[in-house]
C-alpha cells in the first residue's frame, strides 16, 4: 500500500521511516527539516539497531503529494484544524487514516470534519524524540496498537497490521474504546507531572511521594473508563504501566518537549476532554483535574 506521513516527527518520521526501509512506498510532509531531509535523507538512531533513508519521498505541502491507501496523522492534536486543508489532497475513496495522536475524543472530532472519511486510531507505545534535523532518536519500546474507530472494512485494517508487522513493527488489532482509555492510564499522569515538577519519568518512580501520587492520578483514570462502560482497564493494567515505566530509561514524555521547546500543550484531548466525558458520567477526577488547572496556568504564564 502507499503511505502519506503528515507530521514526520518522532513518532511519524519513525514508523515512516520503518515501513518505507521494508519497501513500502511512503510520502513525507515535513517542514522545518524539508530542504535537510531532501538533501540528505533521514536518520534514525534506534536502541534495536539504527539506519538511514538515503532516498525520502519528502514534500512541503500535501497538494504535491500522490493520493494514499494509509494516511499516519502524527502532528499535535492542537494543530488539527489543519487536516481541513492537508488531508484532502491525499484522499481517494477507500483511504484509511489512522490518528497516532494523543488524548480522547480525537477521532469523533475528525469524524465531524470529513464525515465519509474512514478513521482508526493509533496507539504507539514508543520513546521517541526528533530534536535535530532529519534525525530521529529512538530510544525505547516502539510497538502500536491500531484500533478500528469507523473503517468499513476490516480486512483494510488487517493488512495495515500485516505491513506493519513485515516492517518489524510490532502492532495489534484492539478494541477502540479500550485502546484510547489504556493509553490515558500511562498518559494523564506522566505527561503533565512532568511539566509540573519539570522532571523525568525515572524521578517520578524514584521517589515514594510522587509514584504512590502517579498511582492513584492512574487509578482515577482506571474508574474513569469503568464509569464509562470501558472493558479491561483495571488496577492490574495501572500496575503493569508502573513496571513498564520503572524497566525505562529516564524519559521525558512529548508534553515535557512541547513545554522545553515551547510550543502549544496538548491539554485538551489529554485532560479536558477525558475530565469532561468522566464527570458526565457521574465520576470526578480531582487530582488530574487539579494537573490540568496547573498546566493551563503554565501554559498561559510562560
Amino acid at each position: 500500500m502507499r503511505y502519506g506521513i503528515i507530521g514526520s516527527g518522532a513518532i511519524g518520521g519513525y514508523y515512516g521511516a520503518k515501513l518505507a526501509r521494508a519497501g513500502q512506498e511512503v510520502h513525507f510532509l515535513l517542514r522545518s527539516d524539508y530542504e535537510y531531509v531532501k538533501q540528505h535523507g533521514l536518520q534514525v538512531d534506534s536502541c534495536d539497531g539504527s539506519f538511514h533513508l538515503a532516498d525520502v519521498n519528502a514534500y512541503l505541502h500535501t497538494e504535491d503529494m500522490p493520493q494514499c491507501d494509509v494516511v499516519l496523522v502524527c502532528l499535535k492534536s492542537v494543530n488539527n484544524s489543519k487536516l481541513q486543508s492537508l488531508l484532502p489532497p491525499l484522499l481517494h475513496d477507500h483511504t484509511l487514516v489512522v490518528l497516532i495522536q494523543n488524548g480522547i475524543g480525537v477521532e469523533e472530532d475528525v469524524q465531524k470534519m470529513f464525515p465519509d472519511v474512514q478513521l482508526a486510531a493509533g496507539l504507539a507505545f514508543i520513546c521517541s524524540a526528533k530534536t535535530e534535523p532529519g534525525v530521529v532518536n529512538h530510544q525505547f519500546y516502539g510497538n502500536i496498537n491500531l484500533a478500528n474507530y469507523s473503517c468499513r472494512d476490516e480486512t483494510q485494517m488487517k493488512a495495515v497490521v500485516d505491513e506493519f508487522r513485515e516492517a518489524g513493527i510490532e502492532t495489534a488489532l484492539v478494541e477502540y474504546h479500550e485502546a484510547r482509555w489504556k493509553k490515558a492510564v500511562w498518559n494523564m499522569p506522566f505527561n503533565g507531572m512532568t511539566v509540573a515538577l519539570l522532571t523525568q519519568t525515572d524521578l517520578l518512580m524514584k521517589n515514594p511521594s510522587t509514584r504512590q501520587l502517579i498511582r492513584e492520578q492512574m487509578m482515577e483514570v482506571v474508574n474513569a473508563a469503568q464509569h464509562l462502560g470501558v472493558k479491561n482497564v483495571d488496577a492490574a493494567f495501572a500496575d503493569k504501566m508502573i513496571a513498564m515505566t520503572d524497566s525505562m530509561i529516564p524519559y521525558s514524555p512529548s508534553m515535557r518537549l512541547d513545554y522545553d521547546f515551547h510550543r502549544s500543550m496538548e491539554i485538551y484531548y489529554l485532560y479536558t476532554r477525558p475530565i469532561e466525558m468522566a464527570r458526565a458520567a457521574g465520576y470526578r477526577m480531582p487530582k488530574l483535574e487539579m494537573l490540568e488547572a496547573e498546566l493551563r496556568f503554565l501554559e498561559e504564564n510562560r
